[in-house]
């Protein structure tokens, strides 16, 4: 079970921005997570540091700079990437798709100067290579967005 806020932010990242790159393929502007602070056997935390830099402020509401909910669902997902590749000895040769959101809801804003923490347990044990999350986003000690994934693993080189 994913222990509720506060989390440590400032202890020692589990895997930092280059560790979380040698993982999943994403790379900026796509890659959401800059570190992973607490991994366990159902759960994985992670960090997303918002500031007004982001590419997608420029478009998104201007004058209200608000984080897209659709960015704050793949943050989400890619932790759960993180999650079930980090264990696999060639997890850099699979990729994680999206085979179902659901029950997604967005419960706050998120702006400029958040520090999203995504918090992802595993609700099923994974099965020839799908996978079954449920996580929720903080700001602080408030939930700013929380859903359920499924995800499927599937080997892209050899």
């Amino acid at each position: 079970m994913i222990k509720e806020p506060p989390f440590d932010i400032y202890k020692e990242p589990v895997y930092d921005v280059n560790q979380i790159k040698k993982i999943l393929p994403h790379r900026i502007p796509f890659l959401l997570i800059d570190k992973v602070i607490d991994i366990g056997e159902n759960h994985i935390v992670s960090v997303k540091n918002v500031t007004v830099n982001e590419p997608f402020f420029q478009g998104h509401f201007p004058d209200e700079p608000i984080m897209p909910g659709v960015l704050q669902v793949e943050a989400m997902a890619q932790t759960g990437g993180v999650f079930v590749l980090h264990n696999l000895p060639d997890a850099d040769k699979y990729s994680t798709y999206f085979l179902k959101i659901s029950n997604v809801r967005f419960r706050s804003k998120v702006v400029p100067g958040d520090t999203l923490i995504f918090a992802v347990e595993m609700t099923t044990p994974m099965k020839r290579g799908i996978s079954t999350l449920r996580g929720k986003a903080y700001v602080g000690d408030r939930v700013v967005m929380e859903g359920e994934m499924t995800a499927q693993i599937a080997k892209t080189k050899e």
